[in-house]
């Protein structure tokens, strides 16, 4: 172990009394599930499941939707998937869109609530999703012998520079796996240079190509589509702080009569912040989360699970996360369904996707927040405007049509790990 990692860990232990304190803390804003907060200590039993247990972490919303079909294949192979998330909304949306599927919070990392997690779980195998990557949790599965692999991973130019920082300590993380299976070529070699193994860190595609597409209920589909009477509609989805701002002064200072704007926050629990937002500015304001209709100025979508039913609804949708170093959203959960897309130029997390779009004209990049008002007129002001954005639309529909074969590359390269378990 490194000195890094060994400082690490000693940190990790010696904080370990104040983490509980922090964790409540947490759940008060919000931000933890006060009733499963034993999961993330690594204090809640449970009663593994018999047979070959494949342990899958993905951190929060976007990794555990990516990681869903994997999750279907692997079943299908006669083991079972725990998956681990470290966020409420990843929670309640896999309790929707997969409740036969064992999940649990992510044990924080100090040794005390790691070992418990294992002790409990004894999982065959370990799966871990794209680059959340906690040193305590990935030292000690794999000093109890459990293979590993990092799938899907990603690694951008700016990470990778700072990992660089720690060469040995990234270096001995990424040892730990058994296989690293990447999303492009350019993530490889960022993962070589911090001293991956070369023979066994594979480009196998980005997962979420593979996701199939999002049900609509077409009913409400229609409804919304009725109650809006022909009005203007156009869509800011996974939005970050920042984001609605920018949102609600383009709705003001665009003009175009009779706009409604719809915004689907990436974390759902701050719809009464984007309210006092919108009516700050004089705007009326309706939540679906209250059940209320769509007539207003500002409808936030405060739900779950119905994403693909507001992309299917709007011509024009902004996705957010595309500033101030979030990295971004996917753009391919959008293309399929017909909108125009717009989001900020700083996503590093889905470089390839958006280029794909923006070469077909299917997606603009914004550099600054203050574009997004320039940018929904020239899209939805007029008739000739109006038939750009369609044309944009049109573009990015195939790109979206779900691509099976990262998938496949993914199973197949992770043939190693599975053997093992399924012998």
């Amino acid at each position: 172990m490194t000195i890094g990692l060994s400082l690490y860990r000693m940190a990790a232990k010696l904080a370990s009394p104040l983490v509980e304190r922090h964790l409540l803390r947490r759940a008060e804003r919000g931000k933890e599930d006060p009733e499963r907060l034993d999961e993330r200590l690594g204090r809640a039993m449970a009663d593994r499941p018999e047979g070959r247990l494949v342990w899958i972490h993905a951190a929060s919303v976007g990794e555990a939707l990516s990681a869903l079909p994997l999750v279907q294949e692997i079943e299908g192979c006669g083991m079972r998937c725990l998956m681990t998330t470290g966020t409420v909304t990843s929670a309640a949306l896999l309790a929707k869109r997969a409740p036969d599927l064992i999940h649990r919070f992510v044990p924080v990392d100090t040794p005390k609530a790691v070992k418990g997690f294992l002790d409990t779980w004894r999982p065959d195998a370990a799966l871990w999703m794209e680059s959340e990557l906690w040193p305590n949790l990935v030292l000690e599965t794999a000093s109890r012998g459990i293979p590993m692999a990092l799938v899907n991973a990603r690694l951008s130019k700016t990470s990778c520079r700072n990992w660089g920082f720690a060469r040995r300590s990234a270096s001995a993380i990424l040892d730990a796996f058994a296989l690293r299976l990447t999303q492009t070529s350019d993530v490889r070699e960022r993962l070589i240079s911090l001293g991956s193994d070369a023979a066994t860190t594979h480009v196998t595609g980005d997962l979420k190509a593979s996701r199939a597409l999002d049900e609509i209920d077409e009913e409400v589909l229609a409804a919304m589509r009725e109650a809006l009477n022909g009005r203007p509609v156009w869509l800011a989805a996974s939005t970050h702080a920042g984001d609605e701002a920018a949102c609600l002064d383009a709705h003001v200072s665009s003009k175009i009569e009779g706009l409604c704007t719809i915004i689907a926050p990436r974390h759902p629990e701050r719809a009464g912040e984007i309210v006092a937002l919108a009516q700050d500015r004089g705007l009326t304001v309706a939540r679906r989360s209250s059940g209320q209709g769509i007539g207003a100025d500002v409808y936030i979508a405060d739900t779950l699970g119905e994403l693909a039913l507001w992309y299917a609804l709007a011509p024009v949708a902004l996705i957010g996360g595309g500033w101030d170093g979030v990295g971004g959203h996917n753009p391919l959960e959008a293309a399929p369904h017909g909108c125009a897309i717009l989001s900020g130029d700083d996503v590093p997390s889905f470089v390839d996707a958006y280029a794909r779009l923006v070469d077909a004209g299917a997606a603009r990049l914004l550099a600054d927040r203050s574009d997004v008002s320039g940018a929904l007129v020239d899209l939805m002001d007029a008739a000739g405007p109006r038939e750009i954005a369609q044309a944009m639309a049109r573009a990015g529909i195939p790109i979206g049509v779900p691509d099976p074969a990262p998938l496949a590359r993914t199973m197949a390269g992770l043939e190693p790990v599975f053997s093992g378990v399924l012998r």
